[in-house]
């Protein structure tokens, strides 16, 4: 598993490490929709983990919190 300095690996995608901090030491911090709904349908679906990060580029080497907009270079090694 690759080790990155602001981002980490939950097994579902690569996760803001600040981000997810101040997430979780937030007052209305609640479960993740599955968790509280179930398999629930709507037509403004919305992510359960904010701090969720994206890919900045096809080659898929850079990651980006929507969040925050920290980015980092992913090398493989």
């Amino acid at each position: 598993m690759i080790e990155l300095n602001d981002f980490y690996n939950d097994g579902f995608g690569w996760v803001c490490r600040p981000c997810d901090r101040e997430l979780r030491k937030s007052p209305d911090c609640k479960p993740s929709r599955l968790l509280r709904e179930g398999e629930a349908e709507s037509k403004r679906p919305e992510l359960s983990i904010e701090a969720l990060a994206k890919w900045a580029d096809p080659a898929r080497r850079i990651l980006v919190c929507p969040r925050c907009g920290l980015s980092e270079a992913v090398e493989k090694s």
